[in-house]
């Protein structure tokens, strides 16, 4: 009976008829008893009520079952999903995430890329209003998830990132690229896309300084991020035995480049992010954005239930007639 509604709650009025019928059945019951008096009892004593006396209620009950069930039946019963309508204030975000073999590198613990995965994850924990989507890039990018206000969804599909999907490489271009299709078409007075990577551009067919300049042009603020410690960075290995190896690798990233592409867009800026702290950075800066009215509507999905009271009222109806003018009238 969890989220039953009425379609005609005030027939449910007419149940009051119920405990009217009770009373009146009751003061035609005791009207019915014989009067007969007799001075002594004891030609009695070895009666006992037959089965059909001591029943003789039970028509009449399952004639108030039927009543009752076809007043519930009348009322029109439904069970449905709550609809809810309301404006909420958000901005619309696109992450777009490098997941090219080098995010393994263990110069943040356990590596870069579930370590980017993490402070993601806590961004989106804090941002309950805003529509965000994720993209994913090595050496050719895809969408993950589309804008979306179901953060339960997002976060699922962020856990389940991995490197090795795709073919290796650093496509900048092409992860900014999808982004921007992903955004470009949003309401929203204010749009983000947070490009995340450790690498330089070597991979894709769209050059990364021209997808920064379509960005700008549909008014998308970028954040972009090198994720990587200064110098080197341990980076695992497997030989033939499969045993871990760890070799230290040049940590490259065209910062240069990353910072023009941010400019490009007007008030984004570029970031270092040798640890977990320059990621919350960003997203403070993010916090401070100007926020835009979204619509959400929670549609109800709607199922009369009367069908139910409807056969319970006709069960009811033919048992009594069973009982009132078969067993107990033999």
């Amino acid at each position: 009976m969890n989220n039953i509604t009425f379609a005609h709650p005030w027939v449910l009025l007419g149940l009051v008829l119920v405990p009217l019928l009770v009373a009146w059945w009751l003061w035609r019951y005791r009207k019915q008893e014989a009067a007969l008096q007799h001075s002594d009892l004891a030609i009695f004593a070895g009666l006992r009520r037959s089965l059909r006396v001591r029943l003789r209620w039970l028509p009449y009950a399952l004639r108030l079952v039927a009543v009752a069930a076809a007043v519930v039946a009348l009322a029109r019963p439904q069970s449905q999903l709550s609809r809810q309508e309301m404006k909420v204030e958000g901005i619309d975000i696109v992450m777009a995430m490098d997941i090219s073999g080098s995010m393994l590198a263990e110069d943040f613990k356990p590596n870069r890329l579930e370590a980017a995965k993490k402070v993601a994850a806590d961004f989106i924990d804090g941002r309950q209003n805003d529509r965000m989507g994720l993209v994913v890039f090595a050496g050719e990018a895809f969408t993950q998830v589309p804008l979306t206000i179901d953060h339960h969804v997002l976060l699922k599909q962020l856990g389940a990132v991995k490197s090795g999907v795709v073919r290796d490489g650093t496509a900048l271009g092409d992860g900014l690229a999808t982004a921007i299709n992903r955004i470009k078409d949003s309401e929203a007075k204010s749009k983000v896309i947070i490009l995340l990577t450790d690498g330089m551009n070597n991979q894709g067919s769209v050059d990364p300084q021209s997808a920064a300049e379509i960005a700008a042009m549909y008014g998308i603020r970028l954040y972009t991020i090198g994720v990587g410690s200064l110098g080197k960075a341990p980076y695992p290995f497997r030989d033939q035995l499969g045993r871990v190896h760890y070799q230290n690798i040049d940590v490259e990233i065209d910062e240069p480049l990353m910072q023009r592409m941010a400019a490009a867009t007007g008030d984004g800026r570029y970031f270092r992010a040798t640890n977990k702290s320059a990621l919350k950075d960003i997203f403070a800066q993010i916090d401070e954005m100007e926020k835009s009215k979204i619509d959400v509507t929670q549609y109800a999905q709607t199922r009369d239930e009367q069908g139910l009271w409807i056969w319970i009222a006709v069960v009811a109806l033919m048992l009594e007639a069973l009982l009132r003018w078969g067993w107990m009238k033999l």
